[in-house]
């Protein structure tokens, strides 16, 4: 590698730029040209690493960020990846990182550029969550160029190794609660006592189990063991109205049934539509129902009968403001379960310690539900069990 200053005149006034000039691991030559030597020295110094490491990428034999997410999106398709998460990975390619850096080269991809993209997004509309995704496609796409020998490092990354951001915005985060994100008890009972026929079953089903909904669409009756009084989740339907495997390997799972359900359940079999699917709650011919229905139709009427409302900006005819639902989605119902199965048997739970719930819930992780119900779980001792522990051991 070699490092010179160019020097001209052009229309009577001097000028100079630092080139380096160097060959990378494949003895390719390459010049890149700086405005400062300091500029130069540092590519310079960067570029030795990198080529005894053989791992350094030119100028030249990158790509733009739109061309690598052709290329990434291509990637997630092989590998297998469903549907709907390929799509949701195509908006934020096509949405929200082209639009804003879709022209930049890979190798131009620092870290200080993308904070300035997501400072960018968020001057933009964009919310926290879509913020916290689009980062997590941007360095996905990155590891994917990564490994094609596109670009030698990823700026997404290199921001993840510092934690304390991300701790302090973790922190900042609202947890559930009881009565804003998942009904109270009285409100369970009130509005299981104003659903009727299939939706109060299905209520039932999503309260005592704390199923996904995708999971509950795609219930058969095989999954049904009316002798364990147990249900084993084995499959779900995507919002394509396909049957897929679960959410993930934990998703696998069996979760008991309380008698009252499978009571129930045992006499929605009869009145239940039958179809090739042998799905538990199908349309009125046996296929999957579709998501949105299953809210507007058995979810929220329910609750408008029960009282379990909010009330909106909008007035009816007469003025008065109109009503609605006070939980809009299903994942309401999974939050409840999860808060049923923690709370001690005193509060009306069944106590359950933390592995457990994770279980039940078919979390990935344990840190998943910690991350989210960590605050629901008896935070120990009040003083008392201490003092008479402590009197025990001192005598």
């Amino acid at each position: 590698m070699a490092i010179r200053q160019r020097t001209w005149i052009h229309n009577g006034k001097p000028g100079s730029a630092w080139v380096v000039d160097y060959r990378d691991q494949h003895g390719k030559r390459h010049i890149k040209t700086f405005k400062l030597k300091k500029d130069a020295l540092a590519f310079d110094a960067q570029t030795h690493v990198e080529v005894s490491g053989r791992i350094h990428v030119a100028d030249a034999d990158t790509i733009t960020v739109a061309a690598a997410g052709k290329h990434w999106l291509a990637s997630c398709d092989a590998a297998g990846l469903e549907r709907s998460t390929v799509n949701q990975y195509r908006q934020h390619l096509d949405l929200h990182i082209v639009p804003f850096i879709g022209t930049k080269r890979l190798n131009e991809i620092s870290v200080p550029m993308v904070r300035g993209f997501m400072d960018a997004l968020q001057d933009n509309g964009r919310s926290a969550a879509m913020l916290r995704a689009v980062r997590v496609s941007l360095g996905s796409l990155l590891s994917d160029a990564q490994e094609r020998g596109l670009v030698v490092r990823n700026a997404v990354k290199d921001i993840g190794r510092s934690k304390g951001k991300a701790a302090s915005a973790a922190r900042h985060e609202q947890p559930v609660q009881v009565g804003v994100d998942l009904p109270t008890r009285e409100e369970v009972r009130a509005i299981l006592s104003a659903a009727s026929g299939k939706p109060r079953i299905f209520i039932m089903t999503a309260i005592l189990t704390g199923m996904r909904a995708s999971e509950l669409r795609g219930l058969r009756w095989a999954d049904l063991d009316f002798h364990k009084n147990e249900v084993t989740i084995r499959q779900r339907a995507d919002a394509y109205q396909e049957i897929g495997s679960p959410k993930s390997v934990k998703g696998r799972r069996t979760i008991p049934l309380p008698g009252d359900l499978v009571f129930a359940l045992k006499a929605w079999k009869d009145e239940c539509p039958k179809g090739d699917l042998d799905l538990v709650f199908p349309t009125g011919t046996g296929a999957i129902e579709y998501h949105a229905n299953i809210v507007k139709r058995w979810f929220h009427p329910p609750q408008i009968e029960a009282g379990v409302t909010v009330k909106t900006d909008k007035v009816d005819k007469r003025g008065e403001p109109v009503l609605a639902p006070k939980y809009s989605g299903l994942h309401a119902l999974r939050h409840f379960y999860a808060s049923w199965c923690i709370n001690r048997p005193e509060d009306g739970g069944l106590g359950l310690p933390p592995k457990v719930v994770q279980d039940r819930m078919g979390h990935s992780s344990i840190q998943v539900t910690l991350d989210v119900y960590s605050h629901l779980f008896p935070k120990g001792d009040d003083g008392s069990q201490m003092d008479r522990a402590a009197s025990a051991l001192l005598g």
